[in-house]
C-alpha cells in the first residue's frame, strides 16, 4: 500500500476501501478522491544497430552493468513512438523498424514494462544519461533473471522459433 496518507484535494485522512476486491487509499471526507498506485508504464528498447545489440550502462548504475534502452511513456503518447523518442534521445539513434516483443510486470519498481525490438541506424550519441554501451552479438547475448532481461528472454527464444 502507499505511503500516501492524507487527500491532495482537501487534506483529509485517506482511509483504505475495496475497489472491486482491491484495496486502495480513499477520502474519508467524500470518498471523491482515490489513490490508484497504479504502475507506471516503462518503454524498453532492445536495440538492432547493424546487426548487433546494444546494451547501455546508465551513470547510476555499477560499473559492467549494462541494460536495455528505457523511459517513460509520455501522457498521450503512442508507445512505439514512445520507444522510439527514446532511442533517439539516450542514443541519437534513428528507430527504422519498431516491433512489439511483449508487456512485462516490473513488481520491484512498480513499473509496467512495454518492450520493442527496435531497428535503429545513424551514428551513436549517448545523452548525459548514460556512461557508456556496448554491442554484442545477438548469438552472445544472455538474459538476466529480471526486468528488461525477461524481455531479452523472449526475443531470443523468437528468434530460435
Amino acid at each position: 500500500m502507499s505511503a500516501w496518507r492524507f487527500c491532495p484535494l482537501c487534506a483529509a485522512e485517506l482511509e483504505p476501501r475495496d475497489f472491486g476486491g482491491l484495496p486502495r487509499l480513499s477520502c474519508r471526507a467524500d470518498g471523491g478522491f482515490v489513490h490508484w498506485d497504479n504502475p507506471a508504464p516503462v518503454l524498453a528498447a532492445l536495440v538492432e544497430y547493424h546487426g548487433q545489440i546494444l546494451l547501455a550502462r546508465n551513470h547510476a548504475w555499477a560499473p559492467g552493468a549494462f541494460g536495455l534502452i528505457t523511459g517513460f511513456l509520455e501522457r498521450d503518447e503512442d508507445p512505439a513512438a514512445g520507444v522510439a523518442r527514446e532511442v533517439r534521445e539516450e542514443l541519437g539513434l534513428d528507430a527504422t523498424a519498431v516491433t512489439l516483443i511483449g508487456v512485462y510486470p516490473f513488481a520491484r519498481r512498480h513499473e509496467v514494462i512495454i518492450a520493442y525490438h527496435v531497428l535503429a541506424d545513424g551514428e551513436i550519441r549517448l545523452n548525459e544519461e548514460l556512461a557508456e554501451f556496448r554491442l554484442i552479438a545477438a548469438a552472445k547475448l544472455k538474459p538476466w533473471d529480471f526486468g528488461t532481461g525477461l524481455v531479452v528472454r523472449d526475443w531470443l527464444a523468437g528468434r530460435a522459433a
